[in-house]
């Protein structure tokens, strides 16, 4: 194929907007050529909690919001022959394809093709002795509750060119679902670096959704976007050799420029030069980024460089029980009464907790876990503060013990503290780590 392939992203995360898809499919129908969809709703806590939903009920453990998402548009990208890729299988990608078979049937439609990928989860016992070898003593002293490799595009493009009208990942690099796209529509090699540094950077600038449309960027009076209430989701044009066009779909508010372009460009790049991915090491360093029309942003001359030989997982275990509370305190020297009321519960709680205090309103971005910061700062600038104070333990009785001494001040004071709120739940930890390619070969099969 040589015609361009526009690609729309539909979701930025897990619980993104479920009515983003129809006016992006519509988009993409409207431009009458070749056309794809992706969905990224996995985050790094996302898919811990989803292999939680997984041991609660093993019919689950994927993206929740999976019917929200697909029913508007699945009839209309079946119909115009627009293939989706998502990694909203998350814990369990054969459930999540099982409920779109079932989804499709309901909607009176025929029965897609669906490819599901394997080989991202590390979390069964047989991997226990390589994650002990990659970080230590934690993989025997704690629970882990899942280990997952981030995969890459290549068995995403094999599926598409056996014929797949979705594809359904768990734990894959964000931008290789439109990598994965733009290799089986061109028909690029996987070791063809200069063409996949490109299109991981389109990727890359579709992974989060609204963000690269002035979603993230919007700052009213100095960054500002216009009916940001309604904001389009983006599509990029890729052409062959892996360089694009960003834009959004019709009819949508927001904004595409050279300023959004860029700010997402480098999100979350610890080196421009060297961005790893398991598909490449993508290079923004002499890359440019230019405007072209009205929401049109070209990203050009970006470059790639081989693979890492090793692929990044991500162990979660669990870290005790987390508690925290809120209390607020308004008026006169509401600051000096919501340091007080701090002061009481470290006084009370410090020798079994240690506590992390935030006064909300003036300081709450700026203190440390332990408050140092917000000690050390001029006191009685806020008129309206809410304290907040939270901690872990590995014992619940403990960590309940904070919601109780929050409760307390309402009468035990200082005055006038109110609107508490308090909160216990289990925490999730995280570690990282690199392992071989072999230690998590990648793999796809077909629902039918």
């Amino acid at each position: 194929m040589t015609d361009t392939l526009h690609i729309g992203s539909a979701a930025g995360f897990s619980g993104d907007r479920t009515d983003a898809a129809l006016p992006v499919v519509r988009s993409l129908i409207a431009h009458a050529g070749p056309s794809a969809l992706i969905f990224e709703t996995l985050a790094e806590r996302t898919l811990a909690l989803a292999q939680l939903a997984r041991r609660a009920d093993p019919t689950r453990g994927y993206e929740p919001l999976l019917d929200e998402l697909l029913s508007p548009i699945l009839g209309l990208c079946l119909r115009h022959g627009i293939p989706i890729v998502s990694n909203f299988g998350a814990a369990n990608p054969p459930a999540a394809a099982l409920r779109i078979r079932a989804l499709a049937r309901e909607l009176g439609l025929p029965v897609p093709r669906i490819a599901v990928l394997a080989g991202d989860d590390l979390s069964g016992p047989q991997h226990r002795a390589l994650l002990r070898q990659r970080l230590g003593a934690v993989c025997d002293e704690q629970d882990i509750v899942c280990a997952n490799a981030y995969q890459g595009a290549e068995q995403i493009a094999m599926a598409l060119r056996e014929g797949a009208q979705i594809v359904v990942a768990g734990r894959v690099a964000d931008p290789s679902l439109t990598l994965g796209l733009a290799m089986a529509h061109y028909g690029w090699r996987a070791d063809d670096w200069p063409r996949l540094g490109r299109a991981t950077m389109v990727g890359h600038l579709l992974e989060c959704g609204a963000q690269v449309t002035g979603g993230y960027f919007a700052d009213p009076g100095y960054k500002d976007v216009p009916d940001l209430y309604n904001v389009g989701f983006p599509i990029a044009e890729i052409d062959a050799q892996g360089d694009c066009i960003i834009g959004k779909a019709a009819d949508t508010g927001g904004l595409v420029s050279v300023q959004t372009v860029k700010e997402q460009l480098l999100y979350e790049l610890h080196d421009p030069s060297a961005y790893l991915t398991p598909d490449v090491v993508a290079d923004i360093s002499q890359a440019t980024v230019q405007q072209v029309g009205p929401d049109r942003v070209q990203l050009r001359g970006v470059r790639g460089h081989a693979r890492p030989d090793e692929l990044k997982v991500n162990v979660f275990y669990q870290g005790g029980w987390f508690a925290e509370g809120e209390i607020s305190y308004a008026g006169p020297r509401a600051e000096a009464r919501a340091r007080l009321a701090a002061e009481v519960l470290q006084r009370r709680l410090g020798d079994s907790l240690q506590l992390r205090v935030d006064l909300i309103g003036a300081l709450s971005i700026f203190g440390d876990d332990a408050g140092r910061l917000l000690a050390a700062t001029p006191a009685g600038l806020g008129q309206d503060i809410r304290l907040r104070v939270a901690a872990t333990h590995a014992d619940r009785a403990m960590a309940e013990r904070l919601a109780r001494e929050v409760n307390a001040l309402y009468t035990c004071g200082p005055a006038g503290g109110g609107g508490v709120r308090t909160g216990l739940r289990t925490r999730l930890n995280t570690l990282s780590c690199l392992v071989p390619r072999e230690a998590a070969p990648a793999s796809y099969s077909m629902l039918d």
